[in-house]
Parts: C-alpha cells; structure tokens; sequence
C-alpha cells in the first residue's frame, strides 16, 4: 500500500469522528505487516478525560484482533492548515507496540509529511525500560 493510499484512507475516517466538543475531527489508519488496515476516529465525551483518539482507536482495534508488533506505517490526518500531530497520550500507546513506526501526519489539504515515531518521541518510555 502506498502512502497515499493509507492518508485516503485514513481521510475517509473523518466523517465518522464524533466531535461535538471540538469541531476538530481526526482520522487514522494503521498498517500492518500482513497488509492488513485498521482505521480510527476520533470519539470525544462530555466527560473529556474519556474521549478516545483516532489513532489510539485504530491501534486498540489492532491488538483486538490479535496484532502486537507487527505494525508498518500509520498515518493520521485533521482538517486544519498545521499536520496534525498526535498527542503526548498516542505517541506513548504507540510506542508501546511499535516504537520504529512510520508515521504519515496530514492536514486539510491532504499534503502530508512522514517521519518516525522515533523522531517525535526521542528517548521513549516502553516495555524495555522495565528490565
């Protein structure tokens, strides 16, 4: 799958995102080694703390079904003129299972920049750290 290929995809995900707090809908879709995607929207709660992130959904749905690590590239996507960027909570969750992640970060005009987790989290805390 291109990189192209999983940004559309994950860019299809915004219509889904449920953000009446906000207004600021995400989408996500991960890919893993075996080719197969798992996509994520945002889902906000007036109870803030309980409001889920696209790609924290798209990875959860992952490891539901049985992935752990073998995941390739993700790419997350807003509607805003900046990337967007995934938070301090995603960046830590994802680099629990895939800490050499790719990641494609896009904003509304559908341009995105890749880069890896590593490069937005130097220095990450994961299983390792508890030897």
């Amino acid at each position: 799958m291109t990189d192209r290929q999983l940004a559309d995809l994950a860019y299809e995900m915004l219509q889904f995102s449920y953000v009446p707090y906000s207004k600021f809908p995400v989408g996500a879709a991960l890919l893993c080694a075996d080719g197969t995607v798992y996509t994520g929207c945002n889902v906000e709660n007036a109870a803030y703390g309980s409001t889920i992130c696209a790609e924290r959904t798209a990875l959860v749905k992952a490891v539901s079904e049985g992935h752990r690590d073998d995941f390739v590239r993700l790419a997350v996507v807003g509607l805003s003129s900046d990337y967007c960027w995934p938070c301090g909570a995603c960046r830590q969750m994802l680099y629990e299972f895939a800490p050499n992640l790719e990641l494609l970060v896009g904003r509304g005009d559908r341009q995105f920049t890749k880069l890896t987790l590593a490069d937005l989290l130097p220095h990450g805390f994961g299983p390792k750290a508890l030897n």
